[in-house]
């Protein structure tokens, strides 16, 4: 089920917006009649909203290397040092 709410109407009461989707409901947002976006609770296949959806639709791009992230390094600069190099100590 969803309902059509101008923008106008939404800004009025946002609040409701929110308690109707998070009982379930899609609420379709139009602007002057046209439908511009869509507020409602997470898809089932998507419950908490992650990152592995926005990799399913493309908008990401998986990271290459799986397990724990190694910390930053600190690294000085010197005037005159080519960035590429840096990079590639820093790369190791």
């Amino acid at each position: 089920m969803y309902t059509t709410l101008g923008i106008r109407d939404l800004r009025s009461d946002l609040a409701a917006a929110v308690r109707r989707a998070r009982s379930g409901e899609r609420t379709v947002i139009t602007d002057r009649g046209d439908p511009v976006a869509e507020l409602g609770p997470p898809t089932a296949a998507d419950p908490d909203g992650s990152l592995e959806m926005l990799v399913h639709r493309g908008a990401l791009i998986e990271p290459r290397r799986r397990g724990p992230r190694r910390p930053p390094r600190a690294v000085t600069v010197f005037s005159g040092t080519r960035l590429d190099r840096a990079l590639r100590e820093i790369r190791g």
